[in-house]
């Protein structure tokens, strides 16, 4: 069983990709907005949310052959509009190197890069508390699905580097731009981490970064309307490219 939501209508067809341990509550902030953009798909990972636990590990190219899968049953034909938060950006680009065919356009909001994987579960405690307090539920809720899935993030990095290269379809960055704590990142880290988010919008020749002067890793809850104005030019982006293929 996965949990979804489906609702707006029309073209294009989001699909909302939650960062690590969080559920698709976590783009609550941009409902009743983006609904107005186009067709929205919200989902829970294995694990998450009232999704079914998971019998096997939840690796990147696992939850996006279920998240294809999901897609299908929902009667929802590609191509979409991938957006996805943290841990979800890594599927995000997983998903539009296995399937470029299916992907019109991506944002990648404080996406985790491959290369990030490694320092992820040196922060795992802090991160469930972080997370904790941002989403006022228990930290002790959010800490099993959260080992989990950052248990597979080293695998699901490997995969991305073993996919073929990324689509040339509209992308965008959004990067949050307020300094973290340094107990949280170290200058020398949050150097490493603004470089690697350049790298990911150089992803395709249609790319481009975004920072939420305002935000730190959840710019979809502290600025939605930057957001959602990203997602309607993503959109036009979208419809100017396919036009230029014609």
């Amino acid at each position: 069983m996965l949990e979804y939501v489906h609702s707006g209508s029309g073209s294009p067809t989001y699909v909302l990709m939650n960062g690590a341990g969080v559920t698709l509550e976590g783009w609550r902030p941009l409902y009743p907005g983006i609904e107005r953009l186009g067709t929205v798909f919200a989902w829970n990972r294995q694990g998450l949310g009232r999704s079914a636990r998971p019998r096997s590990r939840q690796t990147g190219a696992l939850v996006v052959a279920s998240l294809r899968e999901l897609l299908a049953y929902a009667g929802l034909a590609p191509p979409y509009v991938l957006v996805g938060h943290s841990l979800g950006g890594l599927h995000a680009n997983l998903f539009a190197r296995l399937h470029p065919a299916e992907v019109a356009g991506v944002a990648l909001i404080e996406a985790t890069h491959p290369d990030d994987c490694g320092r992820l579960r040196e922060h795992e405690g802090r991160l469930a508390g972080v997370l904790a307090r941002l989403l006022a539920v228990p930290a002790a809720w959010l800490r099993p699905n959260l080992h989990a899935e950052l248990a597979c993030a080293l695998d699901t990095a490997r995969q991305v580097e073993a996919a073929g290269p990324f689509p040339p379809v509209p992308l965008v960055v959004v990067s949050g731009g307020q300094t973290p704590p340094r107990w949280l990142m170290s200058p020398e880290a949050l150097e490493l981490k603004q470089a690697r988010q350049r790298a990911l919008a150089a992803l395709s020749p249609l790319g481009e970064q975004v920072i939420a002067q305002a935000s730190g890793h959840f710019p979809q809850r502290t600025q939605p309307e930057l957001v959602l104005d990203v997602l309607r030019r993503l959109a036009d982006s979208v419809t100017s490219a396919r036009g230029a293929a014609v």
